[in-house]
């Protein structure tokens, strides 16, 4: 069996003041040092049309362990730059995911249109699969779906599902049909 890809999900909102600088930060410091290192395959960032936090980033990775590498180490937390700690600290909506793509486990993120992030909070183990089914049955063979991912977040000792709906559109109507997950 293919070992997992890995992936790292951050979320964050800055003030309006400080979106200009924050965009900057995040094009030519931020993605740019995460997808040098070692294990880093993609690093896409996001605009929320519907909901909040407004920016999304999605780095994929060739497995959820190149986070503990210590390339990785030297970079994150203790090691940002002055510029990362600067934004950072002004930012609301700070939400960090990571951990596996449980479904279908070793693909990277296209180049979507529109991406639909669907978040399950604290899902048992043994639910996991209950989400995968839900998450195909929505999106799946849809006209307007070009891939679906289900991720595994273990952060915080937490076990978060994130479904990540790639699409060449918007989805008509109301999407998704809650009933399709029981």
């Amino acid at each position: 069996m293919t070992e997992r890809k890995g992936f790292l999900l951050v979320t964050m909102d800055p003030s309006p003041l400080l979106e200009d600088e924050f965009n900057d930060w995040y094009d030519t410091e931020h993605v740019p040092d995460r997808t040098a290192l070692p294990g880093f395959e993609s690093g896409r960032r996001f605009v929320c049309v519907s909901g909040w936090p407004r920016y999304l980033a999605l780095y994929d990775l060739a497995a959820a362990a190149v986070l503990e590498s210590e390339a990785y180490k030297a970079v994150s937390w203790g090691g940002f730059s002055p510029w990362t700690k600067r934004v950072v600290a002004k930012v609301r909506g700070q939400y960090r995911a990571s951990g596996d793509q449980v479904y279908p486990g070793n693909v990277i993120t296209g180049n979507p249109c529109r991406l639909v992030l669907i978040r399950f909070r604290s899902v048992p183990e043994a639910e996991t699969a209950l989400v995968v089914k839900g998450v195909r049955a929505n999106f799946e063979g849809r006209p307007e779906t070009t891939q679906v991912r289900v991720l595994k977040s273990t952060y915080n000792n937490d076990n978060d599902c994130l479904a990540l709906v790639e699409a060449r559109v918007p989805y008509p109507g109301k999407y998704p049909n809650w009933s399709r997950f029981s």
